[in-house]
């Protein structure tokens, strides 16, 4: 049996973060805690980029936009629906998640689903610290685990043309810095 699995080490790597701003309070721990976290496996602050959105139902198209760009290894998302009064809720959830989901699968770029989805603002607050749950750095080891692990496993040769020239596939994870 042959195991593979990801790494922590995340030097050199790059991210772009898509946070929300709706529910600032809570989204803005995620990305405290997000940072913090990337910075404490080595990535640089010049390797990351944060793009702030209205809101949750917006990040997937930001996230594929960032994912497509080929600037970045993994994308991570943030955000935070609290459960209200009415049927917003599951829509928004759910066209969030499916979105972002669709996002990685067509590009073949790691994008984190770092999404809150609570009955309660107290859970949503719980979930951002970096104390109890810190949901944020756990996205951002998430990210680094992806990214490593995708480059273990894809071990594809590239394809050459009749001219000796790559030919280019989906892209599953950049192998250099440029």
């Amino acid at each position: 049996m042959k195991l593979r699995k990801g790494s922590d080490k995340a030097a050199g790597l790059k991210f772009g973060i898509v946070a929300a701003k709706f529910n600032q309070s809570v989204t803005s721990k995620l990305l405290s805690s997000c940072l913090a976290g990337l910075a404490r496996h080595g990535v640089r602050g010049g390797h990351v980029e944060v793009v702030r959105v209205p809101g949750a139902f917006e990040i997937p198209l930001v996230a594929k936009t960032l994912a497509e760009s080929g600037r970045f290894d993994a994308v991570i998302c943030l955000g935070a629906v609290i459960r209200g009064d009415t049927p917003h809720f599951d829509y928004i959830c759910a066209e969030a998640s499916r979105g972002i989901g669709q996002a990685a699968l067509e590009t073949g770029v790691p994008i984190v689903f770092g999404v809150l989805t609570t009955e309660t603002v107290a859970q949503a607050v719980e979930r951002a610290n970096p104390v109890t749950f810190n949901r944020g750095g756990e996205a951002a080891k998430v990210a680094i685990e992806m990214v490593t692990l995708l480059r273990r496993i894809t071990t594809k040769k590239p394809q050459v043309n009749g001219a000796g020239l790559a030919l280019s596939s989906r892209r599953v994870a950049r192998r250099s810095d440029a």
